[in-house]
């Protein structure tokens, strides 16, 4: 009996341990989330320095009281930029997702009401839009339209739209199916009005968990765009482009731009997808209650 309790006891700590680790990895995750959306909302209030200013005394200046992170081959201040670059580098993959979100909602509850011909055709449509990779299809967006975020953001959502839609699609034609939408019909109420009303709220928790997993990778994709040089243009502070702009300082021993551009594009990547990971758990789980 000792031997099964002291098993027993170690699989015990064993699981309160995973458990521990899970929830301080969500816990230091929402806290780097939470200082990210602050500085994208109060970024320019709080940086110290103008990011566009430049100091053509100090270039390439080492850390110091003056500069927290040191300076760029401007002498333009590192944390000032990285502050002021976390409102577009946060807001765009922001709205290339919610922009998927509503689109996709909308073809696959559409789809799964109406059913037949039309079904048919956002099945087909999504299928095309699966062949298209939404890195590329942003890059041809920019090079048609200029650079910029509008053109890369909008091409992005729409390469997004077939990952939303796709899941969404079943579980809408399971909630169309049931008797609640049945009786909504006989009763006489429009298609709009039932689907506004009732299906899309009750698909909320799995849309919400398509639009936040999905943040994460935009967010890859806008700083790729930005680094490629199709994105905000020079002296706009977007991390992306802070990375690129560094590079060529980088072979005369000063990584510092590029570096510390690199290693916020990919805290904020891990927190939001850590957050995303465990927001979509929870609200799976309420909505299979």
């Amino acid at each position: 009996m000792s031997a099964i309790a002291f098993a027993g006891s170690t699989r015990v700590r064993r699981v309160t341990g995973r458990l521990g680790s899970a929830n301080l990895a969500v816990t230091v995750a929402a806290v780097i989330g939470v200082l990210f959306v602050v500085l994208a909302i109060f970024g320019p209030l709080v940086a110290p320095h103008d990011p566009t200013e430049l100091d053509q005394l100090n270039i390439f200046a080492s850390p110091s009281p003056a500069h927290l992170l040191g300076t760029d081959d401007t002498g333009r201040d590192l944390l000032s930029r990285l502050i002021c670059g976390a409102r577009p580098s946060l807001v765009a993959p922001a709205v290339v997702m919610v922009l998927a979100g509503v689109v996709g909602t909308l073809l696959a509850v559409s789809a799964a009401w109406f059913g037949g011909w039309w079904d048919a055709i956002v099945a087909r449509f999504l299928d095309l839009l699966f062949g298209f990779p939404g890195l590329i299809l942003a890059i041809v967006a920019a090079a048609v339209f200029g650079s910029g975020l509008v053109a890369p953001v909008i091409a992005l959502a729409i390469a997004n739209v077939p990952y939303v839609a796709r899941i969404l699609r079943p579980a809408a034609l399971r909630e169309r199916n049931l008797p609640y939408i049945e009786a909504l019909v006989v009763q006489g109420q429009s298609p709009w009005r039932i689907c506004l009303r009732h299906l899309v709220p009750n698909l909320a928790p799995l849309i919400v968990t398509q639009i936040v997993v999905g943040y994460g990778y935009a967010m890859l994709d806008i700083a790729a765009i930005s680094f490629l040089g199709l994105g905000l243009q020079p002296p706009s502070p977007e991390w992306g482009l802070m990375v690129a702009n560094g590079k060529p300082a980088i072979v005369d021993g000063h990584p510092a731009q590029s570096l510390y551009a690199a290693l916020t594009i990919v805290l904020a990547v891990v927190a939001f997808n850590v957050i995303g990971e465990r927001v979509s758990q929870r609200l799976l789980a309420q909505g299979a209650r």
